[in-house]
């Protein structure tokens, strides 16, 4: 079992933890994820690693309450047991060979996009990132990201904070001004990552998208996390999860995570009936 050293708020609906888990935290790299389980009869939840400290044998998660599972997970506290964990899986992305590098995230997506930042800035790029959010205080890891990049930009939804639009917006601006940028990196919400693949395809800069499709087992064994890439059928937890932004059937993609949403959605309700 794995003990959860602390908790944080981040945003409405959005905690980060930090858990105890020495074996993954001397192996994971930017791009890495984890699949865990709160407790024995606990489905799987695949979650990136926000960060990691190998020294001290630790992870960090971010992630956002949007199902029955997420919610448990959130209610847990400092002093907690998570069940399993397995990690690390996936690819981690490619840094090196690059000059100047656009990362941006919408939403908790942000929480994917920090790792990759971070492991940017140790190379010889200049590092601009993008993040944005519905409204204010639903910006998460400022700080963080600040600390990391040579640049970055901020947009809202609604106006309260940084530029007033969608990160796409920033995007198109630093495209059309700065002929210089050879790739894009985009993590957020799969309608913004289309927006931001057919704009960069138009500008012919090479594009990474991080996808988070239903996931199973993380081995390639169940199929649940297939897409289409290029044509090709690919499994996000051992092809991926980052690919070719040009090359993802996004339309799939949409169709394929919603899927279970009434499912999701009637487990939800009975939990609430339950707790009143």
């Amino acid at each position: 079992m794995y003990e959860i050293l602390a908790k944080e708020v981040l945003a409405p609906t959005i905690k980060r933890l930090k858990v105890k888990a020495p074996l993954i935290a001397a192996k994971t790299e930017p791009g890495n994820f984890i699949i865990l389980r709160v407790d024995e009869q606990g489905e799987r939840i695949p979650l990136t690693v926000a960060d990691y400290e190998r020294e001290n044998g630790i992870i960090t998660i971010i992630f956002q309450e949007v199902g029955y599972s997420t919610k448990l997970l959130g209610k847990m506290d400092k002093g907690d047991f998570i069940q399993d964990i397995v990690g690390p899986l996936g690819h981690h992305i490619k840094l090196d060979g690059y000059q100047k590098v656009v990362l941006l995230g919408g939403g908790s997506g942000t929480a994917l996009l920090y790792p990759k930042v971070r492991g940017f800035s140790g190379t010889e790029a200049e590092v601009i990132s993008i993040t944005g959010a519905r409204t204010k205080n639903l910006i998460i890891l400022e700080d963080e990201l600040e600390q990391y990049s040579d640049r970055l930009f901020i947009a809202t939804d609604d106006g309260s904070y940084g530029h007033h639009g969608f990160v796409t917006d920033i995007l198109k601006d630093l495209l059309e001004k700065e002929g210089d940028i050879d790739l894009v990196v985009a993590i957020g919400p799969v309608p913004m990552m289309k927006v931001v693949a057919d704009l960069t395809k138009k500008f012919d800069v090479e594009t990474i998208v991080s996808l988070n499709t239903i996931m199973v087992d993380g081995t390639g064994m169940c199929g649940a996390c297939r897409v289409t890439v290029g044509g090709e059928t690919k499994f996000t937890c051992i092809d991926g999860p980052s690919f070719d932004g040009h090359q993802v059937d996004f339309d799939e993609l949409m169709n394929r995570l919603n899927f279970y949403r009434d499912e999701e959605n009637l487990v939800y309700a009975n939990v609430v009936e339950e707790e009143k």
